[in-house]
């Protein structure tokens, strides 16, 4: 361990790094200490000591043991034991002077001392190139002609400032050769000494004039072969020094290429690619024709690499050079691609190479788009011409690859550009009438005469091809083409000869568990594709897209479109083959053992020499022949079988062996045997039996599964989700989601080890779980709105959501790829949209779940909604998606803890509002948080849809964080949102003035929302906050709302809000409700007079509004009363409601009629504002002066409601309190009646309320004494007395029970006296 451990240069600086942290720690220092005496000294500690009693051959101690010269030279920490490396008694002799005569002992030391007294090579080779006189020093120290050699070959700014000047000076090829080569074994030595970082080679050449020594190479075209040679050397260098400098790439290198390849005049390194007549004459000279196609190949090896080194250049000037070098690259690559000979007359490397330049730079969207002279779609179309020229040359007309190695590579390049080229000519086409150019004749070339059917039957016969990477790139082609609904078209008819046609070749592909993962893959994304066109549920006639056609042989049943589909899922066991190959996924690295074979070799029947035909997998009455069509040939049989007699499921290769157990860091991929599967027996239908062999599949393949579920999901939701259950699919494509492995790839990824994989493998891993966890995520949503009990179960929600947000959590803030980033960006997206549809559809569930997983990883998580939310430029979806489900989530916590107030215990979860306020350390978080959605909300345009974003989860945040309303109050936003209100009012006023223009446009016009936010946002922050509310009223609220009252009065949803802002603005705030009544005026549309002109005070606003209110508007009145209860506790609201005569409106209320005992809506609204007002004495009065109130209120405690039965009552009881009221209450008779009949009721909080009004009347009030000793109320008082110390025996464990007691009690007391 010490060994491994003292290697770890990265080890040692932690270990230092601590000792400097903790150095008033001695405990911490001393341990330290110890370590690195272990670690620093184990090379000296395993050398060999000295014994006295050696054996023939060294062995190690035993124990820790360092030499004493150690002890005597270093202050240990540690005691260990010694020993002598030599023994002490030896005598040690001088050097003799004869090996100090030795020549490279003197030599060294020649050297040695030059360097010494000159104080370095730098001063040394100046004092040698300089003319001053030097010292006189002694011959034998004087340097050589091959010491100074030596010294400015190995200096490195010596040496390549020499190579230069040999290059200047040069007088024959020879030796700007010698010198370029010089020059690249520089750049080899940095590669070699320094791995990974920018070598002493490359720096040094930065500060060289060296693009003005190789220019003049560089721009006329070479004479002879020489020249060319030459050539070959110095492009050779460049693309050298452009790898090496990839990482850190010189703006000033890349601009000096890009624009010596795009000059104006000749420009000979382009030109070079393509042969003029004069040269193809010459072809046959063999040296000069292999010396113009290896400059052909460094040419494209040069214009390769400098595409790739691009990807990570930034600066305007030199993507826009590259933008036009890519297009004449294409240009100048199409004129190299010359197909008219027969095929054996190609020159097939050439060809290669030309395809695999044409591969590398059609990966690049929009290559073909940044030519002055040709159109994007017409270099395309040229592209398209002649790579089908080739890949019909090469592959269709020849059988494929089966008779014959040659053309492999012209074949995987030319299928390559064809799928970057499908994408081009999307991107560059405005409709897709393009597709029809991608279609060929049908049959052989011979059958000029015999009409031939266009179509994409071309393609077909590569899906089967023998390399893996053929039959990926050519399906990937079917999956682009099949993205447009003509595509689909065009390739389901030119499948119509195959057996099964189109869907069921597909189909076929998909579910063959020989076959590797990536094609499966793609073969996915096809039926995907497929399955996004609507299909008819029976045939329909004259209609282009049918679906699939399935016949049924026993019973000559034929079904079309979603029946067809479903009998083919169901015939195939499709859902079966799924579940297996979700059991079987690898989630590891793909790490290949080369010692495996797949096959078992003793069987005779597996075809092992690697030459059967491409089209093993096509089914035919009789052995393929030469001569037949390969068009014509069948992939498999869609046709259902006749019933078979055993349901045992049968394997589908003949003989197979099982792959072994894979380690973490070893996986053996199935189906990367390119010709060794075996051919699937004769009688073999599509119904693809469950193999008996494990075969692995990749997360790629089961993110495709899970888009193509997805879609499947959407065409047959029932059925689908049945089949969902019964295969329990949702619960094992869910197991894959894994957390803690993402976790580790990152951590390794971030401190990359030299034990380390590389990079890229870990890279390439992570971006693989992470697509995988997008399309889970997107199917789990799609099953949520189908059918949510397929993820609402507690066994799948929980780990589900813990996994969710411990990817969520991932630090990725040192992860330099931006690729990956990016995947982790997209990931998080889709899993922010699922926890917020988990939310919307089962709050209940799946919030204590969220919260408690949150607070696991409570830093994290805050960190992380910080980072997403100041992503709104980079990356606006994920910025939605966070944001978003942060709203809902503390809405939905806020629902909750609502609905629990009501309920004796209360979860003891913790909650996000308490985790944000609760912790002082969270503080600095939450304040960030809240600037970085401030930010967002006060930097975007009003038309910006990012901004309600931010606002919603401002509003939401606001809501439940008391510290969040104190940042925002600190952050200014209540003024600011008034002074955005004031602004607003004054641009709805002006627009009013403007002649033909309406005062109001819609109710969706972005003022008026714009004014909704700003309310909402006021209304959030005052909730609960006195100290906002003061800041609130100090900015004059009232007199802005005031102001703006007729434009509200104009729309019903900004009423709700406004009113909903003052209540809470009113509520427990006496300053605020006194506010309101304050006179002010403001500026008013003639317009808006149809609820009634702007009065001088808010309060008389509201009133007026109260009184004229409609029944049909529920939801304003409900706010409108709701608003006046607030006011009516505020003694000076209860005066402008008096001098109104507001309340001589609830003398008009009608009573219920007829076999209806409800009160109305409206009458509970005015019972809850005479409550309110009843509180007070000077309210009680206002109620007693009205005439006829108190009998009408008396009526109404005979009617029913279920929110509030009993508000009559309370009224009664609170004015029986004040001793001015008692002898009106004594003067109704029915008051008195109705309390004393209370006594009596079931209900207990009635009998509550009439014993304690009861006992408030008759308190201190003779009259009421003897008036209600009437036997009747006596006797009522005595039962009620008598059945409650029965009823409560210990009513003091109930403080209402033993309240009602006491009432009573001195109720009979009181009466009983004289």
């Amino acid at each position: 361990m010490r060994v491994s451990l003292s290697q770890q240069s990265s080890l040692l600086t932690v270990l230092f790094r601590v000792s400097l942290i903790f150095h008033e720690d001695c405990s911490v220092v001393t341990e330290v200490g110890a370590l690195f005496c272990l670690l620093l000294f184990d090379e000296v500690s395993r050398m060999d000591m000295w014994s006295v009693n050696p054996s023939n051959k060294p062995s190690l101690p035993s124990v820790f043991s360092l030499p004493v010269s150690v002890f005597r030279r270093y202050h240990l920490p540690v005691h260990v034991i010694g020993h002598h490396a030599v023994s002490p008694y030896s005598i040690v002799l001088p050097l003799s002077a004869d090996c100090l005569a030795l020549k490279p002992v003197s030599d060294m030391l020649r050297i040695a001392w030059n360097l010494s007294w000159y104080h370095g090579s730098d001063n040394l080779l100046k004092q040698m190139n300089s003319e001053t006189k030097t010292q006189e020093i002694l011959d034998a120290l004087k340097l050589s002609t091959e010491d100074i050699l030596t010294l400015k070959i190995t200096h490195m700014a010596s040496g390549l400032q020499d190579c230069l000047h040999s290059i200047v000076q040069a007088a024959t090829h020879r030796e700007v050769r010698a010198a370029v080569t010089r020059m690249s074994f520089y750049l080899l030595n940095d590669r070699l000494s320094l791995k990974g970082c920018p070598g002493p080679c490359g720096v040094t050449l930065k500060s060289l004039a060296w693009h003005t020594a190789l220019n003049r190479f560089l721009q006329v075209l070479p004479a002879c072969t020489e020249d060319e040679k030459l050539l070959i050397d110095i492009v050779h260098f460049l693309n050298k020094l452009i790898k090496e400098q990839r990482k850190n790439s010189s703006l000033e290198l890349l601009n000096w290429i890009l624009e010596l390849l795009l000059r104006h005049s000749a420009n000979p390194l382009l030109d070079l690619l393509v042969l003029t007549e004069s040269q193809a004459r010459e072809e046959t000279d063999d040296i000069r024709t292999a010396v113009r196609q290896q400059l052909q190949k460094e040419l494209i090896a040069l214009f390769d690499t400098l595409l790739l080194n691009f990807m990570e250049v930034t600066d305007r000037k030199c993507s826009e050079l590259l933008y036009v070098f890519q297009t004449q690259l294409a240009l100048k690559l199409l004129q190299c691609l010359k197909v008219t000979d027969a095929p054996h007359f190609y020159g097939l490397p050439s060809l290669e190479r030309t395809l695999r330049g044409m591969a590398n730079l059609t990966a690049f969207p929009g290559w073909s788009s940044h030519s002055p002279l040709t159109n994007p779609l017409d270099i395309c179309v040229k592209y398209l011409s002649g790579l089908l020229e080739v890949i019909t040359s090469f592959y269709v007309e020849r059988g494929g690859n089966a008779m014959s190695f040659m053309g492999k590579g012209v074949t995987k390049s030319t299928i390559l550009c064809l799928l970057h080229l499908s994408h081009e000519m999307m991107a560059q086409a405005g409709s897709s009438e393009w597709m029809s150019l991608w279609f060929l004749p049908l049959g052989s070339h011979s059958e000029e005469h015999i009409p031939t059917q266009q179509g994409l039957a071309w393609l077909i016969p590569l899906w089967v091809d023998r390399d893996p990477e053929v039959r990926f790139t050519s399906l990937g082609l079917g999956s682009a083409l099949t993205t447009l609904e003509t595509g689909c078209v065009a390739l389901a008819n030119s499948c119509q000869n195959i057996s099964g046609g189109l869907w069921g070749t597909v189909v076929n592909i998909l579910l063959d568990q020989s076959e590797c993962s990536m094609v499966r893959r793609e073969a996915a994304f096809i039926l995907q594709n497929l399955l996004v066109i609507p299909m008819p549920t029976e045939i329909i006639k004259d209609y282009t897209w049918q679906g699939p056609c399935v016949h049924d042989e026993d019973s000559g049943l034929s079904l079309i479109g979603k029946p067809a589909l479903q009998a083919l899922l169901y015939h195939c066991h499709f859902y079966e083959h799924l579940n297996q190959m979700v059991k079987h996924c690898y989630l590891g690295r793909c790490m290949f053992d080369l010692n495996f074979s797949a096959f078992d070799r003793n069987s005779e029947s597996n075809d092992l020499n690697g030459l059967d035909d491409s089209f093993k997998f096509w089914r035919a009455p009789s052995r393929i022949s030469q001569d037949r069509d390969p068009s014509s040939l069948s992939t498999s049989e869609t046709t259902v079988a006749p019933s078979l007699g055993s349901t045992e499921f049968q394997p589908l290769v003949q003989s197979t062996t099982l792959l072994p157990e894979a380690s973490h860091d070893q996986f053996v991929a199935q189906g990367h045997q390119e010709s060794t599967s075996p051919r699937p027996p004769h009688d073999s239908s599509l119904s693809a039996p469950l193999p008996k062999l494990c075969v692995f599949v990749t997360p790629s393949l089961l993110s495709a599964m899970c888009s193509l579920l997805d879609n499947l999901l959407t065409i047959a939701p029932r059925d689908t989700a049945k089949a969902f259950q019964q295969a329990h699919l949702i619960e094992l494509l869910c197991s894959i989601a894994d957390a803690t492995l993402i976790q580790t790839c990152v951590q390794e990824l971030r401190a990359l080890l030299p034990s380390s994989p590389p990079a890229e493998h870990t890279q390439a891993q992570v971006s693989f779980l992470l697509e995988y966890l997008s399309s889970l995520s997107r199917l789990l949503q799609s099953c949520l709105l189908v059918e949510p009990d397929l993820v609402i179960q507690d066994e799948l929600v929980k780990p589900l959501i813990t996994n969710i947000i411990g990817i969520l959590t991932i630090c990725t803030k040192d992860v330099s790829d931006k690729e990956l980033i990016s995947a982790f960006y997209h990931t998080w997206t889709h899993l922010f949209n699922l926890l917020a549809m988990l939310l919307r559809k089962a709050g209940a569930v799946t919030l204590p779940s969220v919260t408690m997983a949150l607070a696991k990883h409570w830093t994290a998580a805050i960190d992380m909604f910080c980072r997403c939310a100041g992503l709104s430029a980079t990356c606006p979806a994920l910025y939605t998606a966070s944001l978003q489900f942060l709203s809902i989530l503390l809405t939905e916590e806020a629902k909750g803890h609502l609905q629990a107030k009501s309920k004796t215990h209360l979860c003891c979860s913790p909650t996000v509002a308490s985790l944000l306020d609760d912790s002082q350390e969270n503080q600095k978080s939450l304040e960030r948080l809240s600037d970085i959605i401030l930010q967002c909300y006060e930097g975007k345009s009003s038309k910006d849809i990012l901004k309600r974003v931010a606002a919603n989860a401002l509003m939401s945040l606001l809501a439940v964080s008391r510290r969040a309303q104190k940042h925002a109050l600190k952050a200014n936003l209540i003024d600011n949102c008034m002074e955005q209100m004031k602004h607003i009012n004054a641009q709805l006023n002006l627009d009013s003035l403007r002649p033909g223009k309406a005062a109001l446009k819609k109710k969706e016009d972005g003022v008026i929302k714009e004014l909704s936010i700003a309310m909402q946002l006021l209304r959030n922050c005052l909730y609960q906050n006195e100290e906002c509310k003061e800041a609130a009223l100090e900015a004059h609220l009232v007199p802005v709302l005031h102001s703006l009252w007729p434009w509200i009065l104009m729309d019903d949803s900004l009423m709700q809000i406004s009113l909903q802002l003052l209540c809470v603005y009113t509520a427990n705030f006496p300053n605020g409700c006194s506010s309101l009544c304050w006179s002010s005026c403001g500026q008013h549309p003639v317009q808006a007079t149809h609820r009634g002109a702007v009065s001088n005070s808010l309060m008389l606003c509201i009133l007026k509004l109260a009184s004229q209110m409609p029944l049909e508007n529920t939801t304003v009145q409900q706010m409108v009363f709701m608003l006046l209860s607030n006011l009516a506790l505020s003694h000076d609201c209860k005066g402008v409601i008096q001098k109104s005569n507001f309340l001589q409106n609830f003398l008009s209320l009608a009573l219920p009629k007829g076999g209806n005992k409800h009160l109305s809506n409206l009458t509970i609204l005015w019972l809850k504002l005479l409550l309110n007002i009843s509180s007070g004495e000077d309210g009680q009065q206002m109620i007693l002066r009205l005439d006829g109130c108190l009998d009408l209120l008396t009526e109404m405690s005979k009617y029913k409601h279920k929110s509030s039965p009993l508000l009559p009552l309370l009224i009664f009881h609170n004015v029986c309190f004040s001793p001015a009221n008692k002898p009106k209450i004594l003067a109704n008779e029915k008051v008195i009646t109705v309390l004393a009949a209370c006594l009596e009721s079931e209900n207990q909080n009635a009998q509550r309320i009439g014993a304690a009004a009861l006992w408030a009347l008759i308190y201190n009030y003779q009259k009421a004494k003897t008036a209600l000793k009437s036997p009747s109320v006596k006797r009522r008082v005595d039962e009620a007395y008598s059945l409650a110390k029965k009823t409560f025996p210990n009513s003091e464990a109930n403080p209402l029970n033993a309240y009602y007691l006491k009432c009573l009690e001195n109720l009979v007391q009181l009466l009983n006296s004289s």
